[in-house]
């Protein structure tokens, strides 16, 4: 037997102490000859990036605030994954190892392990914030697995830097139902702990984690579980179809991608009717009882399946060969809504189930939305591009989608790129896709990139400002040109899009820094919109109704006073996407209680809320009952009231003389912004 396979393809001598695991994989690579052809063109990829082998790796990890930030971003993910971190921890405990959850970019969420192995990957940077991108970590079962989209094994002297070859690394990534990656699940241990099943155990555990979150985008749906063998339907084996009531095929898990032998952008083209050869009436008539058996049906191959619906749309029960077109068609604009939320989880929401999604449903009261609003409707199909700006959070995606669904382009698709979140060598790959062969590690058929997948409809362009500047020229030419020309191809393609862009920078002060091209911005800028944070937001307790009323249809939840308190002296600096995230935990958290109170909050959040809470709710008790309405003050507080006043009037009469300008009014006060806006949401409550 030959030594443990190595990148240059000629065996080594084994250490006595990892003889048993270097066999197992030497006998892994030499049984399947892609997984050691994996491991040599990561190993081409570290090279390329100028790695090294041998010298200290950067073992930094993020900010506490950028984690935080990573991590409400990936809050959703999180909730599915946690619980079956902690079963695939039990299957291998004592085992020197530790379970790890990275989100899109690599970057370590969430991990659990054995005290004695944790200290060991501390030295490592096997700790939340770190990350593990191949670009930064070099070849590693995280990284690898980003790139490649399969489950993948980096076995000790597989990892292409010195420093991590104590390492034994079994990853799958997790994708959603439309199949974009949200991040990976991964164990790591110590090189000797190697064993053949856990790559397997790995593996179940985040098909776990993709049915759940499938189950969870499309509980308002029809779900078809089938499978061929009758037996395995309600097993992690079985495939699952996400339908929509006209009968078209909106989402699917992987094991039905594999059963079906497609992809997912393929699947989508089908309907019950092309795919099984049955109809939605069919299947609600036969699985309206509880009692029913799954139904055999033939795919197109001749193959036989087995199929079980469930469902719970009210209107299913009632739907039937003889359903009106009425029916019919409002099931249509449902499909369209959901065909529509496809490339991410939600900006303000995290999540991509169909929401009304339309500028109207964007209007809650604040004025500067309104707006922003009212511009961008004067612009809606007259192949105006749209400049979003605005912070993290606001909600740049969400009007993004929402121009979409109001635009004569609603029935077309809507592709959203982030330029942050795609690494440099790869962005050009990504955009403008590419023929089979153009450069190492490229996907078999090549790729037709996000642009021409946007042809006919809209491409979102997230952190236009993060693009590479050599990428800026490239995109130029195919905005003005209208084609594009797939990396490795001498052949153009012509693209119809729609474009509208969103960032949090300055582009002109990058331009003045010669960091982003001026032709560029010109070409995207038809019409800029800023998204106003939060914090300068009069519609706050309006989102926060909103929120609440969609995270929990089935019964009214009111905020109790001290909440509100809180909630209206908090900065917000998450803005929308934080006001959301701690609000759906809150409603997690407040199950039988009418009232969301400060019980409910998370700790973190309450620390925060209270340094920038007036005294009031700094100083209240945590309740879980709503805080009563205030009394009248004691006479002892009418001094203070009297100041009160005072105070709200110097600043309503410098806000005034300012024309209304909140910066210009809080420079003469000398008191920032964050002040004036809490001082006076106090007074008018």
């Amino acid at each position: 037997m030959s030594g443990p396979y190595t990148p240059q393809g000629g065996p080594r001598s084994r250490r006595p102490q990892d003889t048993g695991s270097s066999l197992a994989v030497s006998r892994l690579a030499e049984a399947y000859p892609a997984h050691a052809s994996a491991i040599e063109q990561s190993h081409e990829r570290c090279q390329v990036l100028g790695l090294s082998r041998i010298e200290r790796p950067d073992h930094a990890v993020i900010g506490r605030s950028d984690l935080t930030v990573a991590r409400e971003r990936n809050l959703r993910l999180h909730s599915h994954a946690a619980p079956v971190m902690e079963m695939l921890f039990e299957q291998i405990v004592n085992t020197e190892s530790m379970v790890v959850l990275t989100d899109a970019t690599g970057t370590i969420l969430h991990s659990i392990g054995d005290d004695d192995f944790l200290g060991r990957a501390a030295k490592v940077a096997l700790a939340p914030g770190a990350n593990w991108s191949e670009s930064n970590k070099g070849t590693n079962a995280v990284g690898t697995a980003l790139i490649d989209e399969v489950p993948t094994l980096v076995h000790a002297d597989e990892h292409f830097m010195h420093a991590n070859h104590f390492l034994t690394c079994s990853a799958a990534p997790i994708l959603d139902p439309r199949g974009n990656i949200l991040g990976v699940l991964d164990v790591s241990g110590e090189q000797r702990s190697y064993h053949q099943h856990t790559m397997a155990l790995v593996k179940m555990s985040a098909r776990m984690i993709e049915n759940h979150w499938l189950t969870d985008d499309y509980r308002n749906v029809m779900r078809l579980h089938f499978h061929a063998r009758v037996e395995f339907i309600g097993t992690l084996m079985e495939g699952i179809l996400a339908v929509a009531q006209d009968g078209r095929i909106v989402g699917a898990n992987r094991g039905a991608l594999e059963q079906l032998g497609v992809s997912g952008a393929a699947l989508r083209m089908h309907s019950l009717a092309s795919l099984f050869g049955t109809s939605i009436s069919a299947l609600v008539d036969r699985f309206r009882s509880p009692l029913a058996v799954p139904m055999p049906v033939h795919l197109n191959d001749g193959r036989q399946v087995h199929v079980h619906a469930r469902f719970n749309w009210p209107v299913w029960s009632s739907l039937s060969e003889a359903a009106t077109t009425e029916v019919l068609e409002s099931g249509r604009r449902a499909v369209d809504a959901t065909v529509r939320a496809e490339a991410a989880p939600a900006d303000a929401g995290g999540s991509s189930r169909a929401e009304p999604a339309g500028l109207k449903h964007l209007l809650t009261g604040d004025p500067q939305v309104e707006a922003v609003v009212g511009k961008v409707r004067r612009v809606l199909n007259r192949d105006i591009p749209v400049l979003i700006l605005g912070e993290t959070g606001t909600g740049k995606e969400l009007l993004a989608r929402a121009i979409h669904h109001d635009s004569d382009r609603a029935r077309q698709p809507f592709v959203a790129v982030n330029c942050a979140s795609i690494p440099d060598t790869l962005i050009e790959a990504e955009l403008f896709g590419y023929e089979e062969g153009a450069f190492t590690g490229a996907r078999r058929k090549g790729s037709v990139g996000k642009i021409v997948q946007a042809s006919g409809g809209t491409l979102f362009l997230d952190e236009i400002g993060d693009m590479p500047l050599p990428l800026q020229a490239h995109l130029l030419r195919v905005l003005q040109e209208r084609q594009v020309t797939p990396l490795g191809s001498s052949k153009s393609v012509a693209v119809d899009v729609a474009i509208i862009c969103a960032t949090h920078r300055n582009l002109r002060e990058m331009i003045a820094a010669q960091q982003f091209r001026e032709d560029l911005y010109y070409r995207l800028n038809g019409l800029a919109v800023r998204l106003p944070p939060l914090r300068e937001r009069t519609d706050l307790l309006a989102l926060v109704e909103r929120i609440v009323e969609r995270q929990c249809p089935q019964r009214r939840m009111v905020l109790s006073p001290e909440v509100v308190r809180l909630f209206q002296g908090y900065p917000w600096p998450g803005n929308v996407r934080q006001l959301f995230n701690v609000l759906r935990t809150a409603v997690v958290m407040a199950v039988g209680d009418s009232a969301i109170t400060r019980a409910h909050l998370s700790d973190d959040f309450i620390e925060d809320a209270l340094q920038c809470a007036p005294p009031a709710a700094a100083s209240a008790p945590a309740s879980a009952e709503p805080a009563p309405v205030a009394a009248p003050p004691s006479p002892a507080l009418e001094p203070l009231r009297a100041l009160q006043d005072m105070e709200f009037d110097a600043i309503r009469r410098a806000v005034d003389e300012a024309g209304g300008n909140i910066s210009v009014a809080s420079k003469r006060l000398g008191i920032s912004r964050n002040t004036i806006y809490r001082k006076l949401r106090w007074q008018v409550r």
